[in-house]
């Protein structure tokens, strides 16, 4: 690549220079532990015993002698989610691959795995984001037996990637390759999903059709086909070099699928440098660099707004300050090169053919909109993902990717995309900060100037839409939704209420301090407003039929109220009580007490 965007080039470098001190002192701490290596030679014989007990005895030998790489598995399993089914085959086909090549492994430890599908406005959603960190806590116990030579992290979904990510990153000295699983085949089209949803809300159908159209559209092992924060995860992995190319979106149970499986084992065990290849460890791939291209790659593809947060705490678990200044100033220059659902008709099936993050990658890098010179899992720059793969025979190969999109209406180039600049934007003014996903809302709806609606709960404000009280121009304000308050529940139920009501041609919008779903739709959403009202912030000073102004255009959100007037409103909390007990609530108040704000990454580990 012959140049590099000014803007790309200027954003890396100043989070090069926030992040010096920080940065220094991870990779000094990764440092020494390089130089410790495992401490299985050194480690008392009956701990040996309990590494090995229940191991095959050629592993016992194998590993007592010290000569083989081991490979220590974190695993995501269970079939509660559609898209950790599949991962209950892969520790077997690990081990048993890892010992066709001279190597050996354990699952070194599970961690937690909720699926946000099921706890939508409900009490288990207000654990979903702390779910994130106690994934990172449980990855680092799995991992704090120090008898591994490398990891291989297998998960998915919403917090469980960035969970895996954080805690791995506290063992950065290890060779780590992360492995997914892949999408469902495509069921039933997520505009008709949302069609049904929209008529359910309306009470035009019930339950039994809803529960058939749900049915159809989440049917087999495999994630969700829509672009939400699970793909999304997808996507970040791999333009962050540490899937291999083009395994993010195979379909699970799929020939092609498992030899990916068994390359990744290949690849992890060649990264440990005991086979005579040079050592590549997740420290030596996780830079600057390697984060600015994760915020282009979710800039580029309309990616979830949940990696506002946790991109930011990920950054931060290796020594790296991003903020939604970088997400902005990049957002100005990065183009929209992929509709999938919410942001368009097609699924992440339909995205991989028509050439998917190979071919957009390789667009990125032509234009200058992606640092090459990062370490991969592939042991070389990000050229190396400009590929497919395929099996010529039962041989795992890799391809170019095709010269051109097979769907212009799916993946474009960066000579004609869907936008000239990124699905995300920070919205500014005398209401805090806050995000918005714009790649979803038609221009049209950008623009919002309307009375607030002011509720402390979601539930609220369904009420008020089911009793007929919201046929009006409006922003909704729904508050005490933040990480101190509640663990910042995402309020994707609103969403198609909310939909109804703009489709009826009202001015609608929501603003918050909570999350939506990574799938957020086509109603304007300022979202992660912080401060939080909790936290004293401004949004806890609105008052109903206050006049807002969300205007994603020029990337402004305030409230019509003088300066001295907001700040001398008395605000008086919510009874927040009933947040704290029942659903496991109870043993995460220790975190409501000590989570950073959500441009902090909303993390009570790295606050």
């Amino acid at each position: 690549m012959s140049h590099i965007d000014p803007v790309l080039d200027h954003v890396t470098r100043r989070v090069i220079e926030r992040s010096a001190p920080s940065r220094h002192a991870y990779l000094e701490h990764t440092a020494e532990q390089r130089t410790q290596g495992t401490q299985r030679a050194g480690l008392g014989c009956a701990n040996m015993a309990h590494t090995t007990a229940a191991l095959p005895n050629d592993d016992k030998l194998r590993i007592h002698a010290e000569r083989a790489p081991h490979l220590g598995i974190v695993t995501a399993y269970n079939d509660m989610l559609s898209a950790h089914q599949p991962f209950e085959s892969y520790p077997g086909l690990i081990r048993w691959h890892a010992q066709q090549i001279g190597a050996t492994a354990q699952v070194a430890g599970g961690v937690p795995a909720m699926c946000d599908g099921i706890t939508q406005g409900e009490a288990g959603m207000e654990l979903s984001l702390f779910s994130r960190d106690t994934i990172a806590l449980a990855t680092a116990v799995a991992l704090s037996h120090k008898v591994f030579d490398a990891a291989l992290m297998l998960g998915v979904c919403d917090k469980i990637v960035p969970g895996l990510f954080m805690g791995a990153l506290q063992f950065g000295h290890l060779s780590t390759v992360f492995v997914p699983a892949g999408p469902m085949t495509s069921g039933l089209s997520n505009d008709e999903k949302a069609k049904v949803r929209q008529q359910f809300a309306q009470g035009l159908v019930g339950r039994e059709a809803l529960l058939e159209s749900e049915a159809r559209a989440y049917h087999s092992p495999g994630t969700c086909t829509f672009y939400g924060t699970a793909n999304s995860n997808q996507m970040l992995m791999e333009v962050m070099g540490l899937h291999l190319p083009g395994s993010s979106f195979v379909n699970p149970g799929t020939p092609l699928r498992e030899a990916l499986t068994k390359a990744a084992v290949e690849r992890v065990v060649a990264n440990t440098g005991r086979t005579g290849q040079t050592a590549v460890c997740l420290a030596d791939i996780v830079s600057e660099k390697t984060i600015v291209n994760g915020i282009v790659g979710l800039l580029a593809t309309g990616g979830s707004t949940n990696h506002t947060l946790h991109l930011v705490a990920m950054a931060r678990a290796a020594g790296i300050l991003i903020d939604w200044d970088d997400f902005a100033e990049l957002s100005a220059v990065v183009p929209l090169l992929a509709r999938v659902y919410p942001n368009g008709g097609a699924d992440v099936n339909h995205f991989h053919a028509a050439g998917g993050l190979g071919l957009l990658m390789r667009e990125l890098r032509v234009a200058g909109l992606l640092h090459e010179d990062v370490a991969t899992v592939m042991g070389q720059g990000l050229a190396a993902y400009g590929v497919e793969p395929w099996l010529d025979s039962e041989r795992l190969s890799w391809r170019a990717v095709p010269e051109t999109s097979g769907d212009l209406d799916v993946l474009r180039p960066v000579s004609n995309p869907f936008s000239a600049d990124g699905g995300l934007r920070l919205l500014t003014g005398n209401l805090g900060r806050s995000v918005i996903k714009v790649s979803a809302v038609k221009p049209a709806h950008r623009v919002v100037r309307a009375p607030a609606v002011v509720v402390h709960d979601q539930q609220e404000l369904l009420a008020k839409f089911k009793a007929g009280e919201l046929e009006k121009d409006f922003v909704a304000v729904v508050r005490y939704q933040g990480p101190r308050a509640n663990g910042m529940p995402e309020l994707h139920k609103l969403t198609p209420p909310l939909a109804v009501l703009q489709d009826k041609g009202f001015k609608v919008a929501l603003v918050t301090d909570g999350r939506m779903s990574g799938a957020s739709g086509k109603v304007p959403a300022a979202i992660h407003c912080t401060p939080e009202a909790l936290a004293d912030g401004p949004i806890a000073r609105v008052r109903d039929g206050d006049i807002i102004t969300l205007d994603a255009d020029r990337g402004l959100l305030r409230v019509d109220v003088d300066e001295a007037t907001l700040a001398a409103r008395e605000v008086h909390h919510p009874d927040l009580t009933a947040n704290t007990h029942g659903t496991g609530r109870e043993l995460f108040g220790l975190f409501r007490a000590h989570v950073s704000g959500a441009e902090q990454g909303a993390s009570p580990l790295l606050a």
